[in-house]
């Protein structure tokens, strides 16, 4: 199966040009809430806050997923510093968006004297939907794919040649791995929406550990085939090592959730 971007741009309204890559952010973060309030609702919870809670959060993720990438990529962006916000020609970093967005929803849930782990629990429940959505803007921009493939390969995805590192030029198929990704992250949706979630409600942070491991888990499966890693620290891709890290740090967060919960739930 051969997968094919039809180009960057969706249509031309005038002056203004709708491209593909905001479309599928848009879509995703939308469906993404629409779940979150489902789910909100059904614990009982204020779905308003939620919503609230959604939009602090994207707003503040796809800044600090920009001014992550800009940092990672700070040779460039000193040169065409007016490009640093130009999240329209690509360039997020996912662990950025997930900094600036887990400290602007934190803020906002204290500020408010809401339950924290719970209202996160129920965030990061959706999450991996908007991010499995969001991929595809991957695909339309030709960006994030992998090493060459055969041309007999089961699944490949062309690039156009002005898209392919200097080192490939002469190859014209690639690892989908934008799809390796959005398949990935359907899928741990899924995990923490429809069982998680309701197995683990009086775990309070489980699910959100749970989202962090098993996100970071995907990306250091997927991480070493693509050959556009934003940068690396010894030879190793910088978003391999912060998924080593996350992935780390939530595992022990989750073990404490359950010696600390599993022992009040026995008095």
């Amino acid at each position: 199966m051969v997968f094919q971007s039809p180009g960057p741009i969706l249509c031309q309204l005038g002056p203004l040009t709708v491209r593909w890559y905001g479309v599928m952010i848009a879509l995703g973060f939308m469906l993404a809430v629409a779940m979150a309030v489902r789910r909100t609702r059904a614990r009982g919870l204020d779905s308003d806050k939620i919503i609230n809670l959604a939009l602090i959060c994207f707003v503040a993720g796809v800044l600090g997923a920009r001014l992550y990438y800009a940092a990672l990529n700070l040779s460039y962006f000193l040169i065409h510093p007016a490009d640093i916000l130009a999240t329209w020609k690509g360039g997020l970093s996912i662990h950025g968006g997930l900094i600036g967005g887990t400290i602007a929803g934190i803020y906002y849930l204290h500020r408010e004297k809401l339950p924290i782990l719970t209202y996160c629990d129920i965030l990061f429940a959706s999450i991996p939907l908007a991010q499995a959505i969001g991929r595809w803007g991957n695909f339309f921009n030709s960006e994030a794919f992998g090493h060459p493939v055969a041309d007999n390969f089961l699944l490949k995805l062309f690039i156009p040649q002005d898209c392919r590192p200097m080192a490939f030029r002469t190859y014209s198929y690639f690892h989908p791995t934008f799809l390796y990704e959005s398949v990935w992250n359907f899928g741990l949706f899924f995990i923490l929406y429809f069982y998680a979630s309701k197995k683990l409600i009086n775990y309070p942070g489980a699910v959100s550990c749970l989202y962090l491991a098993g996100y970071s888990l995907g990306r250091m499966i997927i991480e070493p085939m693509r050959v556009d890693s934003i940068a690396n620290y010894m030879n190793i891709p910088v978003p391999l090592l912060v998924s080593a890290g996350t992935m780390a740090i939530a595992l022990c967060a989750l073990l404490r959730i359950y010696q600390k919960n599993a022992g009040a739930l026995k008095q």
